[in-house]
């Protein structure tokens, strides 16, 4: 057994460089294996990590060569300062999708989160964006990758998508991502797309908008619409939303700009809250025909990148609240963290939330292996 899974961890980070030039004494698999057990286990930051491991230390040998024992936390600390995030971003996808089949034909969410603490004005530090992908039905995160300074979110998300296979799914991204060169590169993949239009693209969404409260006016009689509507109420709030489809029509403008476009969409939201109501319209783009009903459900998957990935890092992780900063550590943290957190939202035996997955895998050596090996 321990020779099965050191062979298969060290298989997903092969390509990972060195970053050190003098003799090495802790193997780089050794110091990135214990940091993800320990951050799977309930360790944020690397003195807790080098904690974890001196009590773990009978357990990891059964994965990792023992012979020079634990690093210590500055060891951890100078190592993640000087991986390269775009090599190591690749190593965790690799893993996760050994372990676990992307479900064909399902949405794709992809958003920008920044790691704030990063932010020093003593030291010229400033907020690292990263961009990350989801996929919704499998709950894993599929990849993520580090805004360059040079760069901006527009520009990281067709690299982002190079790294992916989406073939057959549906990427769903906000008004950020309603680019052509974007949607060019999803349709290029194999798959297909809805994506918000805002005023970023003031031709194209005033077009729309124009379209839908034209024909809003006389309930769709000129044209042909799909329609779908649902009711929810929960947490203190009514929540009404309409959804509705057309063909693009021929007087859109620009509308050949976008590779593949078919449809145009809407999401009205009316909402109570208490005795206040909140309206909310979003307008979309779609590559593939939908109806109403399948439309609205890629735009409520959309927030599952929120609510499982974002606020989980938050909540469960204290991302927002670490402050690691130093050289390239604290993307290469967030990197790890958002490894841990696919692992244990994919692992459905322990039915209970993330927070209390980290404490059991941290007390049960068993519960840790099967949330890092799938069995």
């Amino acid at each position: 057994m321990a020779n099965d899974l050191s062979t298969r961890i060290e298989d997903h980070f092969a390509s990972l460089t060195d970053p050190r030039r003098r003799k090495v004494v802790y193997p780089l698999i050794s110091i990135l294996t214990i940091a993800l057990c320990a951050v799977i286990a309930g360790a944020d930051d690397f003195a807790t990590i080098a904690a974890w491991g001196r009590q773990k230390r009978a357990w990891l040998a059964k994965i990792l060569d023992p012979t020079n024992g634990i690093p210590p936390h500055d060891r951890f600390n100078a190592i993640f300062r000087a991986i390269k995030p775009a090599e190591f971003e690749r190593c965790p996808l690799s893993w996760i999708t050994s372990l676990h089949e992307v479900t064909a034909g399902q949405v794709v969410a992809i958003d920008g989160k920044t790691l704030r603490q990063r932010f020093d004005k003593a030291n010229a530090k400033s907020a690292i964006p990263m961009v990350s992908a989801w996929a919704t039905t499998n709950h894993i995160s599929l990849g993520q990758i580090v805004v360059d300074a040079k760069s901006n979110e527009i520009t990281a998300i067709p690299k982002l998508l190079e790294l992916l296979d989406v073939s057959g799914c549906l990427v769903t991204i906000d008004a950020m991502g309603c680019q052509t060169e974007i949607a060019e590169k999803i349709v290029q993949g194999g798959a297909d797309y809805v994506l918000a239009v805002k005023g970023n693209q003031p031709t194209l969404f005033e077009g729309i908008m124009n379209f839908f409260v034209g024909h809003m006016d006389d309930d769709f009689a000129r044209v042909k619409v799909s329609r779908h509507e649902t009711k929810d109420k929960g947490h203190g709030r009514i929540e009404h939303r309409t959804y509705y489809v057309c063909d693009v029509p021929e007087e859109l403008p620009g509308q050949a700009r976008w590779k593949g476009l078919k449809q145009i969409g809407v999401a009205i939201s009316d909402t109570m809250r208490g005795d206040k109501p909140c309206d909310d319209v979003r307008y979309n783009i779609l590559c593939k025909k939908l109806s109403a009903k399948s439309f609205g459900a890629a735009v409520r998957s959309y927030w599952k990148i929120e609510n499982s990935l974002c606020w989980q890092l938050d909540m469960s992780f204290g991302e927002d609240r670490s402050r690691i900063r130093n050289g390239q550590a604290d993307a290469n943290f967030a990197i790890v963290r958002t490894m841990a957190l696919s692992l244990l939202k994919h692992e459905r035996s322990h039915k209970s939330g993330v927070k209390s997955k980290r404490l059991t895998a941290g007390w049960n050596d068993d519960y840790l292996e099967q949330v890092l090996f799938g069995s």
